[in-house]
């Protein structure tokens, strides 16, 4: 507590950047002289002591521009109710240096040649290395970590209400193949720098903020991504993770890929540990992730920043056309069967899907194609297809995956092949909470930089952490839009832009 004059505590009042601008500015009348109490936590608390007269009414600014004020007709014995003063977030310094070294620090654990990008997959030697460093980063940051069954890592700098459901911001440090050092890994390093740098400045959360580095974002070893946040949003099929095959180990699972690096020991099954780390509704209050674009609209607008209101979730279909194949020189041509003719006509449909809708929106890839039995003198004999379908609107993506499923129906009728299909998951997009684009828009607009709503089309952690709480993404820029490819790239200005924004958009949320 702090003991001090009205006119001394209007004078610091008045004196703290930012502050006139909110519904704080305060005229105390008849009261120059009443000490006031002063105590620093979620809110300053001002109380005056009671004036004899009428002129002891005051009246304060609101955000609307009204103002109010006391009753001036009110007993002169009766105290004045307590004004309540906003604590307002300071500004931080983030230094231009740390996060970029950090960032290379870590693309130094890797699986790649020297100068071939960064692979990191999940639970591998140097996943483990990855993991250590960044909960030495937490430790550094004064952080209380603690790691679910699954191996998603959680570091809280705790509030001074901690029975709240806190802020939550991260991403993935898991890598594939060849891929750039900053996807994810941003996500996860940035606000721990956020957070150092709101403890730098004095600032004290009232709800904990927490920072995230999850597990498996990346499909690489098992087929499936944001495994780690699927599960914290219960919405992680236990028995379809148990089916999905480990790339790296015959006939390996998740769950003993997880145990062979530490995790989920007392866990006896997928079951088990799937069910233990999902996440209770009040958990989180709200969730802010912090990425690079991957796309290239920011740099080509010359923006700083990009204001995520949506993001975009895949449909992935896999399919096979199968016919009879044959000799290539022996089986004439009104006789074939050709199974890749008729992948070959479903893919330019899928094309012309996506561009019917007339929606900026709506893409579709086919993004595999495996024709057997591979040999320059035999005719195709089967065509397997994977393929992606993407919107930030459910029910277009929906409709293009039904229109390509009876294209391949009609294909086949039509061609004399057999055809199979089958959904590997269509997650429902996300919209994200308007609240929290604010905070992110009026921490942006505090530090002066140019910015874009926009939609994420690509998929992320935060799409299931929607599920969880009231979430949004803030983005920075990278070359040219380039992703999960060694040239990927932002500045160190961007990102110190990226992680200033953030710090002052989680300790606004921190205050709510």
């Amino acid at each position: 507590m702090l003991l001090l004059s009205c006119s001394c505590l209007l004078a610091a009042l008045l004196a703290v950047p930012g502050l006139a601008g909110h519904a704080v500015s305060h005229v105390l009348r008849g009261a120059a002289a009443a000490p006031v109490l002063v105590h620093a936590g979620a809110a300053v608390v001002v109380a005056a002591a009671a004036a004899s007269s009428a002129d002891a009414s005051f009246a304060y600014p609101t955000n609307d521009g009204s103002s109010m004020g006391t009753n001036a007709s009110a007993s002169a014995s009766a105290s004045p109710a307590p004004v309540v003063v906003p604590v307002v977030v300071p500004m931080v310094e983030v230094d231009i240096e740390t996060v970029p070294a950090q960032l290379m620090r870590l693309s130094e654990l890797s699986d790649a040649e020297p100068g071939t990008g960064v692979t990191r997959l999940i639970f591998t030697e140097k996943d483990l290395a990855g993991r250590n460093y960044v909960k030495g980063l937490m430790t550094d940051a004064g952080l209380v970590i603690r790691e679910d069954a699954m191996g998603n890592i959680f570091g809280r700098w705790v509030g001074s209400q901690p029975e709240l459901g806190a802020v939550g911001s991260g991403s993935h440090a898991d890598a594939i193949p060849q891929s750039g050092l900053y996807d994810g890994c941003l996500g996860v390093i940035g606000p721990i720098e956020a957070i150092s740098a709101l403890r730098r400045a004095g600032f004290t959360p009232k709800r904990s903020i927490e920072v995230l580095m999850f597990t498996s974002e990346e499909p690489t070893r098992f087929g499936l991504s944001s495994v780690g946040a699927r599960a914290m949003a219960s919405k992680l099929d236990p028995a379809y993770l148990a089916s999905l095959k480990d790339v790296l180990v015959e006939n390996g699972t998740f769950w003993m890929a997880a145990r062979n690096a530490g995790y989920g020991l007392e866990t006896q099954d997928h079951e088990e540990m799937v069910r233990s780390c999902a996440l209770p509704a009040t958990y989180y209050d709200s969730f802010l992730e912090l990425h690079i674009e991957q796309g290239p609209l920011l740099e080509r607008e010359g923006l700083q920043l990009g204001l995520v209101t949506a993001i975009a979730a895949p449909a992935a279909l896999k399919c096979s056309f199968t016919g009879d194949g044959g000799h290539a020189g022996a089986q004439l041509m009104p006789a074939r069967n050709d199974a890749l003719l008729a992948a070959a006509e479903l893919a330019l449909a899928v094309e012309g899907f996506a561009l019917g809708t007339g929606a900026i929106d709506t893409v579709a890839t086919v993004g595999v194609l495996k024709v057997g039995p591979g040999a320059i003198n035999s005719v195709p004999r089967t065509a397997e297809m994977e393929i992606d379908i993407r919107d930030t609107d459910g029910a277009r993506r929906d409709e293009v995956v039904a229109k390509v499923i009876a294209k391949g129906e009609e294909i086949a009728e039509r061609r004399k092949v057999r055809w199979t299909h089958v959904m590997i998951n269509a997650d429902p997009p996300a919209t994200c909470a308007p609240h929290i684009v604010d905070a992110a828009a009026a921490a942006a607009q505090r530090l002066g930089l140019t910015t874009k709503r926009m939609v994420s089309r690509a998929y992320h952690d935060s799409l299931f952490m929607a599920e969880v709480a009231p979430t949004a993404m803030l983005f920075i820029p990278c070359f040219k839009g380039y992703s999960h490819r060694p040239d990927e790239y932002s500045s160190p200005a961007d990102i110190k832009n990226g992680v200033t924004a953030l710090a002052l958009a989680l300790a606004q949320l921190s205050l709510a």
